[in-house]
C-alpha cells in the first residue's frame, strides 16, 4: 500500500525558513511526478510546487516562486520543499502528492491529477 509520509513544518517568524520532507513507500517513486500543495484557513488547496520524475523540471506557483524549492532524492524516496523568506500569508497546511507519470515536464499540477496524498502538515508563520 503506497504511503506518502510527511514530516517538518512548524512555527517559524516571518522571514525564516523550513525544509518539508515527504518520504515515499510503496510505490515506484521514480515513476512518480511530486507536487506540494497547500491550504490556508477558510481557504481552498492550492497547488505550490512541482517536480517531474527525474527532478529535471520544476514549476511554482507565482506565489511562491524565488522563495521556495522543490526537490527530490529518488534514491531515499523522498520528496523536499525548502521555504525561504517565510511570510505570514505562507500560513497553510501543507501537503505533499504524487502522480505517476512520464511527463519530462512540469506545469501546474491539478489535484484531481494526483494518485496519493500524505496527510498534511501544518506551518505557521508568524509576523
Amino acid at each position: 500500500q503506497a504511503q506518502l509520509v510527511q514530516s517538518g513544518g512548524g512555527l517559524v517568524q516571518a522571514g525564516g525558513s523550513l525544509r518539508l520532507s515527504c518520504a515515499a513507500s510503496g510505490l515506484a517513486f521514480s515513476n512518480y511526478a511530486m507536487g506540494w500543495f497547500r491550504q490556508a484557513p477558510g481557504k481552498e488547496r492550492e497547488f505550490v510546487a512541482a517536480i517531474s520524475w527525474s527532478g529535471g523540471s520544476t514549476y511554482y506557483a507565482d506565489s511562491v516562486r524565488g522563495r521556495f524549492a522543490i526537490s527530490r532524492d529518488n534514491a531515499r524516496n523522498t520528496v523536499y520543499l525548502q521555504m525561504n523568506s517565510l511570510k505570514p500569508e505562507d500560513t497553510a497546511v501543507y501537503y505533499c502528492a504524487a502522480r505517476h507519470t512520464s511527463m519530462p515536464s512540469m506545469g501546474v499540477l491539478r489535484q484531481g491529477d494526483m494518485d496519493y496524498w500524505g496527510k498534511g502538515t501544518l506551518v505557521t508563520v508568524s509576523s
